[in-house]
């Protein structure tokens, strides 16, 4: 029986991690060796001789192409940074959705919002004795000592306001004085027990069980009544626990109980090693469910895979569901994530051989465990993401030491460089897993300081062919090239040396700013760009080569598509491989024109989507023996193609661009609309990034929908900001505003940080937006101004725009200028050079 079909489901899944906690700062006095194991002090110096030791180990060194030791991999977490590293982990585990407890406590940890720089969607389990001891450390509402009555006053205020900011709480009463749960416990023995805690001092720690046992009586009705489940600690865990009190059996008391007989219950760890009687448990209370993180990877293979089964012996398959149960590292993600793939496939592999399931049930039965159940039971809302579609069933990056094993030879090492260029090196995959992923690829100062004509330094740039930085591979953005076999493609950072970025990096620059945007207004830019791009065939005339459009047809026209849709099948198939979103193409108003528009995701994460969707359009047309451009201007009598890109802040997993409550006259939040206001007021100089060639200035003219006047509209598809209010919205409400003046020949990272920094200049000096546009602007002539006709007048704007320079960077803008002039100068001289742009861009 072959299983291919189900490896490639389990493998590819888009996870929901149900239960997880924090992860710490490098220099936090938590040691990297308890993400291996739940020992502690002299016992943890046993964990390496541990099955699951040895494995995980071996697994990260792997991961990060160094040697097998723990001693290595900690050298290698050290110099590449925690962001380097988590960026690594998270991608490679394909973690869409994370709920985090951060009521464990570790020395350093990152709040739950920095968390979410690496996962779409980030939520909070609030641990009920964690908040009950925070309310005790305080003094008394009164000033006198804490009363039971003050307490549950607190207590229950507190649950009761967390409720809409949560998707759950957990209770540890099994570390604490185990799962017997009193479920009438009486207001004198939660008194006593009270008294008995704050006896024991401050910091305060509740462990006398009638106290615990109200506690948690007190959170089952407040999830009863705000329909929040409830996960509980069961089974084994660190040495304060005793084993013999955290079997899920002693539930029983709360599970019979009628008034929670419609609270949803998750018992986490699969119960190890109880696993039999939690499935027991789930087959007979409808309210039970189950959860297998920590067992999974924390187990021998046999453990995990056997203790899977014995949840499945007879829990149904829909009440199952994963989590990593990671904490402290990163890397405790992916080996929960990867671990949980291997075994969740070899248990439905099994369930298929011996005739439980067919194969087509057991990848049902995969997507449920995985994301489907997690997203139903926790009120998950992912937006545009929709879990188990065969849309969303992505390759994930390659990250084998051993690339042999999957055919590579080769992997392209990609930049872009500040005039909006895709440039690479290739390197013989041996090396690239020997020395570049540790040490890069050396790289001529002079490649920042290029221009759309001259693989040479422009003047005025500072940056000369004297002095050297390292190419260093986000690893991150390692996949598999879907067009060319033996081959893998992965993204650059720039480094003076490895672990110290170089100030002309453009990724770093977004990074840069969207950080300034994090820690002032604890905001999120998320992005999702459109590419209009010309199909060209070759033609012979007069004996020389043209290159023509395929097609003439009109506005998405049905024939007009038709001529290409092989081309689009292809072209799909390869990015939603690489994990990018399409979410719609046409062909456009330009003969042999067509749009193709992604999903939005966080900004810097858009950028790499952008670079990596061009690489596959334009390869894919290459095979077809097309040319595919999308040079600004391609014919001056035809429609131009531009990069429009949607845009949307967000907050705690919320858009927060989008009014609530009908509460602005625009739709939008007063941040949405200062931030727009920055846009706008600063959009003159943002051009010279994001239209950065003189041929992009033949395309943004009046009545060409690419925004020529500098104002805003709702839905004003002559403007060049354009607030959208797309299906699903409520009335009057926008959900992002489109930029027009964005086109091809931009580096996408340098465009996105340009327009933050000016973003956060409107929430800095809180500007107003002024009143839309709701005609066309060019019949306003004279009343409204013209955004810059040409590439010099764009630069003599950033010239006066002092803002941009402190979040950009002073020597990233002086060799952006001084790349702006030489285009300037060489196409004012060469007047036809602008038609040979189709072979750069």
């Amino acid at each position: 029986m072959e299983f291919a079909e189900l490896r490639e489901a389990v493998e590819n899944i888009e996870l929901v991690d149900g239960h997880a906690h924090n992860i710490v700062a490098l220099d936090s006095s938590f040691p990297f060796i308890n993400s291996f194991s739940e020992a502690t002090d002299e016992a943890l110096s046993y964990a390496p001789h541990s099955l699951s030791f040895k494995r995980n180990l071996r697994n990260i060194a792997e991961l990060y192409g160094c040697k097998s030791s723990l001693q290595a991999v900690e050298e290698y977490r050290r110099t590449s940074g925690l962001d380097l590293i988590s960026s690594i982990c998270f991608k490679a585990a394909n973690i869409a959705a994370l709920l985090i407890d951060d009521g464990l406590k570790l020395d350093k940890k990152h709040d739950i919002e920095w968390h979410m720089s690496f996962v779409p969607f980030v939520g909070r389990i609030l641990r009920i004795e964690r908040l009950a001891e925070e309310i005790l450390d305080q003094e008394a509402p009164d000033g006198s000592v804490w009363t039971l009555d003050m307490f549950t006053e607190a207590f229950l205020d507190n649950l009761r306001s967390a409720a809409d900011k949560i998707v759950g709480l957990k209770s540890i009463a099994a570390y604490r004085s185990g799962l017997e749960i009193n479920t009438l416990v009486t207001t004198e023995d939660a008194e006593e027990g009270l008294a008995e805690v704050l006896r024991g001092g401050k910091p305060v720690r509740i462990s006398n069980k009638s106290f615990i046992d109200y506690v948690f009586i007190r959170s089952l009705e407040v999830a009863v009544s705000f329909d929040l489940p409830l996960q509980i600690h069961t089974g084994f865990g660190d040495k304060d626990l005793d084993l013999r009190l955290a079997n899920p059996l002693h539930l029983r008391a709360v599970l019979e109980d009628k008034r929670f007989s419609k609270c949803r219950i998750v018992l986490l760890h699969a119960s190890y090693p109880f696993s039999k009687e939690a499935s027991y448990l789930a087959s007979v209370y409808q309210q039970v469910y189950l959860d297998f993180g920590l067992a999974v990877p924390k187990l021998s293979v046999h453990g995990m895979v056997s203790s899977v089964k014995e949840l499945l012996e007879l829990a149904p398959m829909k009440k199952v569901m994963f989590s990593t149960d990671a904490y402290a590292s990163p890397e405790t993600y992916y080996l929960g994530a990867k671990r949980a793939r291997e075994v969740v496939f070899s248990v439905l592999r099994d369930a298929c051989i011996d005739g439980d399931l067919s194969v087509a049930e057991a990848i049902e039965a995969a997507k449920d465990i995985f994301a489907q159940n997690a997203i139903w039971f926790y009120k998950i809302n992912l937006g545009v993401n929709s879990f188990g579609s065969n849309d969303n069933l992505h390759q994930t990056s390659v990250k084998e030491s051993d690339t042999s094993k999957n055919g590579v030879s080769l992997v392209r090492v990609i930049w872009v460089d500040a005039s909006g260029q895709h440039r690479c090196r290739v390197v013989p995959v041996k090396r690239f897993n020997d020395v570049v992923m540790k040490n890069g690829i050396g790289l001529t100062f002079a490649c920042m300081a290029m221009s759309s004509h001259l693989d040479g330094p422009a003047d005025e740039t500072n940056l000369t062919g004297t002095g050297e930085i390292r190419l260093m591979p986000d690893l991150s953005t390692r996949l598999r090239i879907p067009w060319q076999n033996q081959e893998d493609m992965v993204l650059a950072d720039m480094h003076l040396k490895p672990g110290e970025p170089w100030e002309y990096c453009p990724r770093e620059a977004l990074r840069r700013a969207s950080r300034v945007l994090k820690e002032e207004f604890n905001l999120v830019m998320n992005a999702g760009f459109e590419n209009e791009f010309y199909l060209l065939k070759s033609v012979l005339r007069e004996g020389k080569e043209e290159w023509v459009p395929i097609d003439s047809s009109p506005y998405c026209s049905t024939s007009g598509y038709d001529v290409a849709s092989s081309i689009f099948h292809e072209i799909v198939a390869h990015i939603h491989s690489l994990n990018i979103e399409v979410e719609q193409l046409h062909a456009e108003a330009g003969k042999g024109q067509f749009e193709m528009a992604l999903g939005h995701t966080i900004c810097t994460n858009a950028a790499d989507n952008l670079i990596f969707t061009r690489e596959v359009v334009r390869a894919v047309a290459r095979k077809q023996g097309l040319l595919a451009t999308f040079v600004p201007k391609f014919a001056l009598d035809d429609i131009g193609s531009g990069s429009h890109v949607h845009l949307s802040l967000w907050q705690k997993g919320e858009n927060v661009f989008m009014a609530s409550g009908g509460s602005s006259r625009h739709g939008m939040s007063s941040v949405g609309e200062q931030f727009m206001a920055g846009v706008l007021h600063h959009l003159p100089s943002i051009l010279a990034f994001t239209a950065p060639v003189p041929n992009s200035y033949d395309r943004i003219q009046p009545n060409t929908w690419s925004g020529a006047y500098q104002c805003w509209g709702k839905e004003n598809r002559e403007a060049p900001l354009r607030t959208a209010c797309p299906p699903g919205v409520k009335d009057g409400v926008v959900s992002n505003f489109e930029i027009k003046s964005f086109d091809g020949c931009a580096n996408p990272h340098l465009g996105l940080a340009a327009i933050i920094a000016s973003g956060i200049d409107g929430l800095r000096r809180h500007l107003p937006l002024p009143e839309p546009i709701e005609a066309n602007p060019s019949s306003l002539d004279g009343k409204i101004q013209r955004l810059p006709v040409s590439l010099s007048e764009s630069l003599q704007a950033l010239h006066k725009d002092d803002v941009l320079q402190d979040i950009i960077g002073e020597k990233l803008l002086v060799a952006i200028k001084g790349i702006r002039k030489a285009e300037i100068n060489y196409y004012s001289q060469n007047k036809e050079a602008w038609k040979q742009l189709i072979h750069r861009y």
